[in-house]
């Protein structure tokens, strides 16, 4: 088995200004690698030179189904260009995601078709879950495999993120066991203590919170995971956010 990679979500550093400034925090905090957003593929030979400027490297990134609807093209070009194999899609449009077993399938269904598209360019697309999808629906079934059984078949892979999984008031081992066959990635990021840091959410530095991070992490590994990215939703000072969770993180990677 491969050791995973470690990296760290942009959305995490956003309020730090700059691109150039947040890829540098990231290093800094001692990352070697970076999940970009959709925003930062509009100039790919810029986004280019300012991850090699600060020695890291882009494997994933996120974009909205949207952007792949209006300009697949160009987030081809960009993905080959810095080197970004695997996208994913955070949640889907609006009109695909009511809570409806009719709206969840639609939307397996586009990105079932988009997954296929992409794989042909040699870029892996996956689903991002958000805390929706793990409530049943009027059919029995969840929205979340509504979605995947509508893209059986087709090469569409899962992110999943563990946290909003556990906010959904379910057990995000069942999960990860449940979809291992399309598991390739997880988001790494803790809850605080009910009715703490209230500022930042409700998230925590990753070790601070509480989700059992040794054994989550044994689980998404065990399941298919191999790129596991830190990410707090909102941090008040991210570097030491970044630096507190890398610290913590890298026990699991020994």
């Amino acid at each position: 088995m491969s050791k995973p990679i470690l990296s760290l979500q942009l959305f995490s550093m956003r309020s730090l200004g700059s691109l150039d400034e947040q890829l540098s925090v990231a290093a800094r905090a001692g990352f070697g690698h970076v999940e970009l957003l959709e925003g930062h593929l509009l100039k790919p030979c810029e986004l280019k030179g300012l991850l090699s400027r600060h020695g890291l490297s882009s494997p994933t990134a996120h974009l909205g189904l949207s952007a792949l609807r209006a300009d697949r093209s160009r987030i081809v070009d960009a993905c080959h260009q810095c080197g970004i194999g695997q996208l994913f899609v955070q949640g889907v449009s609006a009109e695909h995601m009511p809570e409806t077993t009719d709206g969840w399938r639609r939307a397996g269904a586009e990105l079932g078709s988009l997954a296929e598209k992409l794989k042909i360019n040699g870029i892996t697309l996956g689903y991002h879950n958000k805390m929706a999808g793990f409530r049943a629906l009027p059919a029995g079934r969840c929205g979340f495999e509504v979605l995947f059984n509508a893209a059986r078949g087709s090469p569409l892979v899962w992110q999943a993120d563990i946290a909003w999984i556990s906010r959904a008031g379910v057990d995000p081992a069942e999960w990860l066991k449940r979809y291992a066959s399309v598991l390739v990635s997880a988001h790494v990021k803790d809850q605080a203590p009910e009715g703490e840091n209230e500022e930042e959410d409700g998230w925590s530095d990753v070790g601070a919170g509480v989700l059992l991070w040794p054994s989550l992490w044994r689980e998404a590994v065990k399941y298919g995971a191999r790129t596991l990215v830190v990410e707090h939703d909102n941090p008040s000072h991210p570097l030491e956010f970044a630096t507190r969770s890398l610290t913590y993180l890298r026990r699991f990677l020994q």
